[in-house]
Parts: structure tokens; sequence; C-alpha cells
């Protein structure tokens, strides 16, 4: 640490170890036991030493009191988008700083702070100083901030199919793709009400994305039973962006409605939430600095 500007931490090169408290999810994407060995062993090659480390959800989360009682000013997450969206959540307002690495499935928050760059080199350039704080757009609303993005309609009850996916759940995900069918072809269809872009008929969902200069807007749907099977399955594997949609445009404030005014689901990074008939979602900034190798603007 060199010091700080308006109350900011800012990162050099580093002379000696540095301790760092680890926030993992042993259900997250890329949490097993051999792949957090490689990284505690990364992070000492680079001068980083794990001295505390939290097992989520089984562990609460740190808070800033903890963190700077122990004398930590770096938080690692080696986790999927739910598990950041927690830790962010609880880190809001601290003075220190958060590294975000690729444990989860998609990392859509990783890769906007470093692009392509593998973990251990963003770990190295972290430890050379290459690495900035910064406060990149979220996604803010009543139901809480989306860091990586959100979904919203009838198409995110496909995310209790992927959960019963991952937990192996056979009887879950029977029951949940019969209701998933269901509610994609029959429930409710979202509007993008202002600004008032897209099909006025609505989407069966709609996906927010943050970016530093606004929220895009995409919404996806399926007119043919070839494309209704390739965005249910494009939605399991929560890569959204392989299914058939329209990019529909940016604004920094959005607002989002059921076209019969009625409540509508919501995932937020990943995460289910329930929603009411009409949702305003802002752009803010994050409340936290996340250590970026990328530069500013993605």
């Amino acid at each position: 640490m060199t010091g700080t500007e308006a109350g900011r931490i800012r990162f050099g090169g580093m002379d000696g170890e540095r301790r760092i408290w680890l926030v993992n999810n042993s259900f997250s994407g890329s949490n097993n036991e051999e792949a957090l060995k490689a990284l505690e062993a990364c992070c000492g090659d680079h001068g980083f030493r794990v001295a505390h480390r939290s097992v989520f959800p089984a562990q609460e989360l740190p808070t800033p009191a903890l963190l700077d009682a122990a004398g930590i000013d770096c938080v690692v997450v080696f986790a999927g988008d739910g598990t950041i969206n927690s830790l962010l959540a609880a880190l809001s307002g601290w003075n220190g700083a958060v590294l975000i690495l690729p444990g989860g499935t998609m990392n859509l928050l990783y890769h906007r702070l470093h692009g392509d760059r593998t973990m251990e080199e963003v770990i190295a350039a972290v430890s050379r100083g290459d690495a900035s704080p910064r406060r990149p757009g979220v996604i803010r609303s009543a139901g809480g901030d989306a860091y990586a993005g959100l979904l919203a309609g009838p198409g995110t009850s496909w995310g209790r199919v992927r959960e019963a996916m991952r937990v192996a759940s056979m009887v879950e995900l029977a029951t949940g793709t019969v209701q998933a069918i269901e509610e994609t072809l029959n429930g409710e269809m979202i509007v993008c009400a202002d600004p008032p872009f897209g099909r006025r008929e609505g989407y069966p969902l709609v996906m927010l994305t943050p970016t530093d200069g606004g929220i895009e807007v995409e919404a996806y749907y399926a007119e043919t039973a070839r494309q209704y099977l390739d965005q249910a399955w494009a939605l399991m594997k929560r890569n959204f962006r392989e299914g058939p949609h329209d990019t529909l445009g940016h604004a920094n404030v959005v607002q989002l409605a059921s076209t019969r005014g009625n409540p509508f689901g919501l995932l937020i990074d990943g995460e289910q939430a329930e929603a009411v008939a009409q949702v305003e979602f802002r752009l803010a900034a994050c409340e936290v600095d996340l250590l970026a190798t990328e530069p500013d603007g993605q």
C-alpha cells in the first residue's frame, strides 16, 4: 500500500508479505480443494499470506469492523456471483479493497475488472502494483444491487432448475422443469416501460447488465420450438447471451413492468428475488473499492 487519496486505498508494489482475508464458497463452480490449494500457493508465490478465511455460507462473511480489528486491508474472494454480491453488500463503506477471482461459473464481474487475464496473471499484477481500485457502475434497486447483472420475468424460473442440477436433486429437477416450461410459455410478459424500449407485448426474460456508461438492456424470447429449447439450455448453463435476443439500448434509469400488473421474478447476480409489478433500476457506483487490472470504462 502506498497511501490513500480521497480516502481510497492506492496499491503499489509490495515489500515483504501481505496478509489477506480469503472468502470462498464450497458450492461455487471452481471451489474444489485442489483449486484452493493452487490459489493459496499462487498467493504465497506473490507475497500474499492467507491470514484468515471464511467459507460461505457455512461461515459468516467478514465485516468492516472485523477486518479493521484484524489489520486486514485486502479481501480476496474466490467464488461465484451470488457470494460476491453478498460480500460486497456486507463490506459497503469499508476503506479496504476487494480482489475478485474467478471461482464461479461465468465470472462476469471478474472479466469486467480483469479482461481475459488468468487468475495467476491478476495476482501477479496486484503484487507488482499494476492494479488500481475502481468503483464500477452497478444496478441498484429496492431488491438489492446487481454487480454482474440481473434477469427479470417468468424466464427466471429456470434458475430453480439450474439449482436443482447443481445439487443433483432429480425430484426438484423434474418438478422445476415442468414449472419453468409452464411459466415461460404462459407467464406474464415483461416490458421496458421507461425508456419505452422493445416490443409492447413484452418478453419472457429481460436482462440488465451494468456498465460504467449505463445499464445495457437485452430482451430474450423464443418463437420456435428450437429457439425455446436453445434458450432453456442457455439459461440452465447461465450463459444467457447464447439465446435469441434483442439488444434494446442503454440508459441510466430503467423501469421494468409486467404486462398485466402482477409481480414478476428476479435473478440478481444469479440469486432468486421477488419483485413487485413495476421496478426501477438505477446505475450507481459500487460502495467498496474493487482491484482492477483492466482500464476504466468496461
